[in-house]
């Protein structure tokens, strides 16, 4: 495994983050396994990957649990654990968005399940409109302060809203966003022009979500067939609005590298997104460990600057247009 470090901080992360959103049983393509998820958890600790990520609304809360029942043996002091903070995890009112109440409240709970003292990056999930980003960074400081928190990072928002949220910190001298989490994958590029630029000129750590883009790019679908049964693209709508002559394109480019290189579709993926300067470390979402040991595989596969440019070419936009 390769280490790198979380944008402009000293944390060193692999090169790989674990995603742990399949760690429970709220959606039919989840592993809903806890002792198989432990498992799986247990052989990317094996195979060098230091850093998870979850998040509290996750089967609300199972994810956590597992997590933490899978790391309970490992060295602490060597795991970055990351989880995040904003969704509905019960009805009523302060039951969800980024409130200092809900903050702190669903901090203690995220500790409790994770079972352990700190949380090395606390992320927020989402922008909340309904509150004042001063008082989500205050108490996102408070955290730090406190030690219950090492970091924060933020995911899935405006590049206007995160620079805003990374100016509020400067002039309010509140701890700043180490990282951001944005969808990215050689099929979904348009943060290139907006949230990428941000965190490459403020030096904050970009780790995407979905490199896989669902699954599409590990080439398990086919232009003229439908989705297998029990897959995200047969349960999942968003997987399916990959299925475009364009991203077809772009598949068929992974493919052709692929055979080059002697690796799968997975890989070359894995490894393209590995190629560009901003990305600190994609998250994947292995369902099996054969999957895992897979994607850890792209690692150790190199691309030529003609590879990396034959795959981003179908999506690359022209300037200026027609």
């Amino acid at each position: 495994m390769a280490y790198t470090r979380l944008g402009d901080t000293g944390l060193e992360v692999s090169r790989l983050c674990l995603g742990c959103m399949n760690f429970g049983s709220e959606r039919p393509w989840m592993m809903n396994d806890r002792d198989a998820s432990v498992d799986l958890i247990h052989e990317a600790l094996d195979l060098g990957i230091n850093f998870l990520d979850t998040a509290n609304v996750y089967s609300t809360g199972e994810s956590e649990e597992i997590v933490g029942a899978a790391v309970a043996s490992a060295d602490r002091d060597e795991l970055v654990l990351a989880t995040k903070v904003f969704g509905e995890m019960r009805d009523g009112p302060n039951g969800s968005g980024l409130s200092r109440k809900h903050i702190l409240d669903q901090v203690e709970a995220s500790l409790d399940r994770l079972d352990t003292d700190y949380i090395d990056l606390y992320q927020i999930h989402r922008w909340d409109e309904e509150t004042p980003i001063e008082e989500t960074l205050s108490a996102l400081d408070h955290l730090i302060e406190t030690g219950r928190v090492r970091y924060i990072g933020a995911s899935t928002m405006t590049a206007y809203q995160f620079t805003k949220a990374l100016y509020t910190s400067d002039i309010e001298d509140y701890e700043r966003f180490a990282c951001m989490q944005p969808e990215y994958s050689a099929v979904a590029r348009y943060e290139e022009a907006n949230l990428l630029d941000v965190c490459e000129g403020e030096g904050v750590g970009v780790i995407p979500w979905s490199p896989l883009a669902g699954g599409f790019l590990t080439g398990k679908y086919d232009r003229d067939s439908e989705p297998t049964d029990g897959t995200r693209g047969a349960a999942s709508e968003s997987v399916r609005g990959y299925f475009t002559e364009e991203n077809w394109a772009v598949l068929d480019a992974v493919r052709s590298v692929a055979e080059e290189v002697d690796a799968t579709p997975a890989q070359v993926a894995l490894a393209w997104l590995l190629e560009r300067e901003v990305v600190t470390a994609p998250i994947i979402g292995p369902r099996s460990i054969e999957h895992l040991r897979e994607n850890v595989g792209a690692i150790s596969v190199d691309l030529s600057p003609e590879q990396v440019e034959r795959i981003a070419e179908p999506k690359t936009p022209r300037y200026p247009g027609p």
